[in-house]
C-alpha cells in the first residue's frame, strides 16, 4: 500500500480530514484513469460505511499476497489492479453485486472499449452485457 492510502487506511471511520491524494513532484501517482477510480471508489464505499480501513487493508493485503504467489513481481505497475481485485471481493462479499454480475460489467466494459476509438469516450450499450 502506497503511503497515503496507508495513511488514509489508519484514520478512523468518520475522521473528517481532508483526504490528500498521492502524489510524487510531478503530480498525482495514477497513470491510468481507472486507477484513480478505483482509489475514489474504495474511499467512497468506506465512507459510506461499506467496510472498516482493518477490513480493506487485510483484503488488499490478501489480493497483493495471492497475485504474488502467482509471479507478480511487485514493481509497482499492477498496484491498482490489486485494489480492483480486493474492491470487487469486497462488493461481492458484501452482497452488493455478485461475482457474475462484477464479471458481466468487466465484460461489457472491454467490449466497449475494443471498439472506441482512442481519445474518445467509452459508450456502454445494452448489447454489451449480453455475452
Amino acid at each position: 500500500m502506497d503511503e497515503a492510502a496507508a495513511a488514509h487506511a489508519q484514520r478512523p471511520h468518520g475522521d473528517a480530514d481532508a483526504l490528500r491524494l498521492p502524489q510524487n513532484g510531478e503530480g498525482l501517482v495514477f497513470r491510468e484513469p481507472w486507477e484513480a477510480q478505483a482509489f475514489a471508489l474504495a474511499l467512497s464505499l468506506h465512507e459510506c460505511g461499506v467496510f472498516s480501513w482493518t477490513e480493506w487493508a487485510a483484503t488488499l493485503g490478501e489480493e497483493i499476497k495471492k497475485a504474488q504467489a502467482a509471479g507478480d513481481p511487485d514493481t509497482g505497475e499492477t498496484y491498482y489492479r490489486h485494489w480492483l481485485a480486493a474492491l470487487e471481493r469486497l462488493v461481492a462479499a458484501k452482497g452488493l453485486a455478485d461475482p457474475q454480475t462484477l464479471m458481466r460489467t468487466r465484460d461489457a466494459w472491454r467490449q466497449a472499449c475494443a471498439r472506441t476509438p482512442h481519445g474518445e469516450p467509452i459508450e456502454l450499450r445494452p448489447g454489451d452485457f449480453d455475452s
